[in-house]
């Protein structure tokens, strides 16, 4: 009975990542990019919880609240591929995120298109609809030359962003991080960018498989610097000493106490809130499980009832 229980909360803890993740990426998507930091500012003193705003102020493009950036719109392709395929198969992976977001789909709009040219006139921004971003742009463009590497050498933090539904389904597997480098590699093929990924990924896994510990850091340090570790990269040791937004990511994780704190925390900071809200959301998610998410944000996030079904069918396993 132990044994299921212990089980059970496990399973729990890994649906309470991917939710988490996706939620809080949702949360900060009115003010995702808000480089400005006075207008920003004002955001704030309006509203201490800016969370969900109805009104976007995301300079660069609009989409409706509840609806996830481009960040949670990767994760959730992870996600479906995983729960369709019963585990990552890359190939499937690939065909869904060219669906998902090449020709034709509502990513395939004049600004977001890989071939534009960049000497011509700027844009009007903000865009009505989703932003594609670098690697997506890369990713399409290895596609239509036929490369079979289809990832760009990007080192953004989409690898980190999306990770919380491939931890959740093999937290545990000894071959966890094997899966998140060839998920990552699909759209970003870099080195830094994996060992960075990596990195994170032990993290949110040591969250899944034990629940909230202080000492996570030095575990997650030890484990870099172990010459026997899985996965090695040569960057693993320089990865914690990394400048941007892993660290500050890292920094919202070991910091937070309560979830929706730490999520309000890091959109008043600026900048790419929904990527690091995103690996904020899965580490707290993951220590406080689903019901800790509370349902006031539930509520608003649109795609949670599918996050939610494909959740539970990916974390049966571990029950």
């Amino acid at each position: 009975c132990i044994f299921l229980q212990m089980a059970s909360a496990l399973a729990n803890r890994a649906m309470g990542a991917i939710v988490g993740s996706a939620v809080a990426d949702a949360a900060a998507q009115p003010l995702h990019w808000v480089y400005d930091l006075q207008k920003l500012q004002g955001i704030l003193d309006e509203n201490p919880n800016p969370e969900f705003r109805p009104e976007s102020a995301n300079p660069f493009y609009r989409r409706q609240t509840g609806q996830q950036s481009c960040y949670g719109d990767q994760a959730y392709v992870l996600l479906e591929s995983l729960s369709e395929c019963g585990g990552l198969k890359v190939d499937d992976l690939s065909q869904r995120t060219l669906k998902f977001f090449g020709p034709g789909s509502e990513y395939d709009t004049p600004v977001n298109d890989p071939y534009r040219d960049r000497s011509g006139p700027r844009p009007q921004l903000p865009i009505d609809g989703p932003w594609r971003q670098g690697s997506l742009k890369g990713f399409l463009k290895n596609v239509d030359a036929g490369k079979e590497e289809t990832g760009k050498t990007d080192c953004q933090i989409d690898g980190i962003a999306k990770l919380a539904p491939i931890v959740a389904f093999y937290a545990g597997h000894p071959d966890m991080l094997e899966k998140v480098e060839q998920a990552t590699r699909v759209t970003q093929n870099n080195d830094e960018c994996v060992a960075e990924t990596l990195a994170a990924a032990r993290f949110l896994e040591h969250f899944i498989l034990n629940g909230p510990d202080p000492k996570v850091l030095d575990v997650v340090l030890s484990q870099l610097s172990d010459p026997n570790r899985k996965q090695p990269q040569d960057l693993d040791k320089a990865v914690i000493g990394l400048p941007g937004a892993f660290q500050a990511a890292l920094h919202g994780v070991l910091t937070a106490k309560q979830y929706e704190a730490a999520v309000r925390d890091t959109m008043s900071r600026g900048g790419c809130t929904c990527s690091r809200g995103s690996f904020i959301g899965a580490c707290l998610g993951a220590q406080i499980g689903l019901e800790g998410i509370p349902s006031s944000w539930t509520s608003k996030t649109l795609r949670y009832n599918s996050v939610l079904e494909h959740a539970q069918k990916i974390t049966k396993h571990h029950q």
